[in-house]
């Protein structure tokens, strides 16, 4: 048992944050995905993913614990809680892209407010998170770049690593351990699903399109938005062969379509790496078996 892990993954729950174990080192989940369940124990009336099996049981959470020096993640929706992720600046990026402290500070200054002073961490890459409460009875998913530059936000179906834990580059630290503030109304105007749905709807398409390629494209994309829990990955990816088909004929240009799809999944409550992978995936598929004008 590693103590200094079990008591991070009691603190966070003392705050009623919902923990789960993450890979040694790793920000993997360390629970048992669905192909292999064994079907019993918490899984014995059907597979449970780790956002459904995060808890805050001390006796638990000391059982999980004690098995290995797990990393401790922080299921984000069941916790109550909306996390901004200010990443930092890539080696592939062009000269000159801010990170996220930087698109953050330029998001405040343009809306006329201050940073907000919650809760926060710095990552073991060196970014921060900030810790807010999520709004009574809104649902928000997580989202890539909608707030900004290097921007992320974890709601529903999202986890962050938490403070305490370690990677091979580092460690997460707690910066300000001020108890989370309510999200700003001003930042969670920006990452409602209306607005997100009004985006999507209007996502700008090859001036080459035909009618039919756009109606598809906006079609595709409200349907991966709207896809519930269960179906959204299925739904991902068949509107992306559903799509793919249009490219070869250059009807739809590929980059606007992963843009379209990559913000559908984000606003169905997917995480970023699973829409890219699964979308890149898709479209090669339908490019591979596609030619010519699409019909």
């Amino acid at each position: 048992m590693n103590t200094h892990l079990l008591t991070a993954a009691l603190d966070a729950a003392e705050r009623g944050w919902h923990v789960f174990p993450l890979r040694p080192r790793d920000k993997r989940p360390a629970l048992h995905g669905e192909t292999v369940c064994p079907g019993t124990g918490d899984c014995a009336t059907g597979h449970r993913k780790w956002e459904q099996r995060a808890t805050t049981d001390p006796d638990r959470i000391r059982s999980a614990w004690s098995t290995g020096a797990f990393n401790v993640g922080i299921a984000t929706s069941p916790s109550g809680l909306v996390v901004i992720d200010l990443d930092t600046v890539k080696t592939k990026d062009p000269k000159g892209t801010p990170d996220g402290v930087t698109s953050l500070q330029a998001l405040c200054e343009r809306a006329g407010r201050t940073v907000p002073a919650t809760y926060r961490t710095r990552t073991a890459s060196g970014g921060h998170h900030l810790y807010f409460t999520a709004p009574d009875g809104a649902r928000l998913g997580n989202s890539a770049g909608r707030l900004g530059k290097h921007i992320d936000t974890r709601a529903h179906g999202g986890y962050v690593v938490a403070a305490g834990s370690a990677l091979p580059n580092g460690t997460y630290e707690v910066v300000d351990p001020t108890d989370p503030v309510p999200l700003p109304e001003w930042l969670y105007a920006p990452l409602t699903p209306r607005q997100a749905s009004r985006s999507l709807t209007a996502a700008p398409v090859p001036v080459r399109a035909s009618r039919y390629a756009a109606a598809a494209l906006r079609a595709e994309t409200a349907a991966v938005a709207g896809a519930g829990e269960g179906v959204r990955n299925s739904t991902l990816v068949r509107a992306a062969r559903a799509l793919g088909r249009f490219i070869p004929s250059g009807d739809l240009a590929r980059h606007e379509v992963e843009q379209a799809l990559n913000s559908a999944g984000l606003a169905a409550g997917l995480r970023e790496n699973e829409c890219r992978k699964a979308v890149a995936s898709a479209l090669n598929w339908s490019i591979a078996n596609n030619s010519g004008r699409a019909a």
